[in-house]
């Protein structure tokens, strides 16, 4: 991507905040940034659209915290001053630390300036904590953010500047009702930016209810491709027993940094983790049946490089901001070219190059085909491929003798070896180790009542073995070549009531 000629700081952002970007490597604008700061620093309304990867984030960040901190009139007391909407929780976790990492030099009196993520799958104790030790700017994905307002714990009456990010992914989870009761809850003189990678009609009629007159920015012509020219992208025909099987050549690939793997389903993205898992891939996985906890474990691991492969439904991608993943293999075609769009916006970002790989089967050709000539990317009939086709292997840059797994065999857990009739293990020929069990029978003490009580003491090394014995009744006892010895009832008349007798 092209560097603009201007640097934040003759664009008007304050020294602080110059100084933070330039510590982290960000000096000059991109595209969607330099033309939307001055409008959005003047604190004019603002449509910003932008591919994914454009750096629409501090596109709206800067100028909102420029904005706040600048604000004589109006000086923070930690009431939210901003609040930031995203449709996910990985989204909100990665702009508040794009926001907090621009905003560490910025003071309010003697204390820092707050920035607060508000999400849910966490408890609401320590959100309702940060918001009453203040909170200067908020981020929040839609349903917490109600709950917390409709609880009193948040307080919108206040705010200087509303943004909606990724507003088309909003829509398409269904969060536009809730997006509509926020909005109703801050005042109608704040400054407003929405900013999407899309925009389809509903999102359009909602700038225009909330917005003032904004003006509509695009980072690059009308007809440009929606998709980042660094990225190449390649389509194959694949059956589904053999998609994991060529995604593992594809890991192998020569120059093959982190990689995404895109999903459809939960299911589906936790079983390609496990299955690479065992072929010896470092992988994990992000999708909406793991706990918040685990997600962000598996995203801290992604970006710290602990694992270099990431599985994750379509929701997940919306939070992942990494500008060294270099490919993007999209395991189930997109629902449709939207998806695509940002699925294989992951990679190909901040001017970087990327490789996209869709595996489509035979039930996606009408989804693939449609895609195809909404973007018009040339390619309607995918040739059909397998792991062993060789073009394969030439298109991708993989060595032709990369196998299906990595480092050497994966370790199995040990079997247990197979028993004969006399209860040995038939590999070692020594008698198995058995769990002892003691069981008692107590006579009750009504004549004519009886009471069995059962007792089991495990010595053996699967104790499991002795739980399941538990369950048999006090009939019999398992001997050491496995099978049952039965043991005689006594008649009524051998034991003196109250009387126990110990088996075994």
């Amino acid at each position: 991507m092209t560097v603009l000629k201007h640097s934040f700081a003759t664009l008007g952002v304050r020294e602080e905040i110059v100084r933070a970007l330039a510590e982290d490597g960000k000096e000059h604008p991109f595209a969607i940034q330099e033309l939307t700061m001055p409008l959005a620093l003047a604190g004019d309304d603002l449509i910003g659209q932008a591919r994914t990867g454009m750096g629409k984030t501090l596109a709206f960040g800067v100028p909102l915290l420029n904005s706040i901190t600048t604000d004589t009139e109006r000086p923070l007391t930690g009431a939210p001053r901003a609040l930031i909407v995203v449709p996910t929780r990985e989204l909100c976790l990665q702009v508040h630390g794009d926001l907090s990492g621009a905003a560490k030099y910025l003071r309010v009196g003697d204390r820092a300036l707050s920035v607060v993520p508000i999400y849910g799958g966490r408890p609401y104790e320590a959100q309702i904590e940060a918001l009453q030790k203040g909170a200067d700017v908020v981020v929040g994905t839609p349903g917490r953010l109600l709950d917390l307002a409709n609880q009193g714990h948040l307080q919108l009456g206040g705010l200087s500047v509303l943004v909606l990010d990724e507003a088309d992914e909003m829509l398409d989870l269904g969060f536009l009702p809730d997006i509509e009761r926020i909005l109703r809850l801050t005042p109608d003189s704040r400054q407003a930016m929405l900013f999407s990678a899309t925009m389809p009609d509903p999102i359009i009629t909602l700038a225009r209810t909330f917005m003032n007159q904004p003006t509509h920015i695009r980072a690059e012509a009308p007809h440009s491709a929606a998709t980042h020219d660094t990225t190449e992208q390649f389509a194959y025909r694949a059956h589904a027993m053999d998609k994991v099987e060529m995604v593992s050549r594809i890991l192998q690939a020569n120059g093959r940094g982190a990689t995404m793997i895109f999903t459809r389903t939960k299911r589906t993205a936790q079983k390609v983790s496990d299955e690479l898992a065992e072929r010896g891939f470092k992988v994990g996985a992000v999708h909406g049946d793991l706990g918040q906890g685990a997600r962000e474990k598996a995203l801290k691991s992604f970006r710290t490089g602990e694992i270099d492969v990431l599985v994750a439904t379509d929701v997940a991608a919306r939070g992942i901001d990494i500008d060294d993943i270099t490919h993007v293999i999209n395991y189930q075609c997109p629902d449709d070219e939207q998806a695509y769009v940002h699925r294989i916006g992951r990679t190909g970002r901040a001017g970087k190059t990327g490789i996209a790989v869709t595996l489509v089967d035979w039930d996606e050709m009408a989804k693939w085909t449609a895609i195809d000539k909404a973007l018009a990317l040339d390619c309607p009939d995918p040739a059909e491929t397998y792991s062993s086709s060789p073009h394969l292997y030439e298109e991708l840059n993989i060595p032709t003798e990369v196998k299906g797994t990595v480092g050497g065999p994966k370790k199995q857990a040990p079997r247990r070896p197979a028993r004969d009739e006399a209860g040995a293990d038939s590999a070692t020929e020594k008698p198995r180790t058995r769990n002892r069990q003691r069981q008692r029978t107590r006579g009750a003490a009504k004549a004519g009542t009886g009471h069995v009580e059962t007792t089991t003491e495990s010595t053996g090394p699967d104790s499991s073995e002795a739980q399941d014995g538990q369950a048999d009744n006090a009939g019999g006892e398992a001997g050491p070549a496995g099978r049952r010895r039965r043991r005689r009832p006594r008649k009524p008349a051998d034991a003196a009531p109250g009387a126990s007798v110990n088996a075994g």
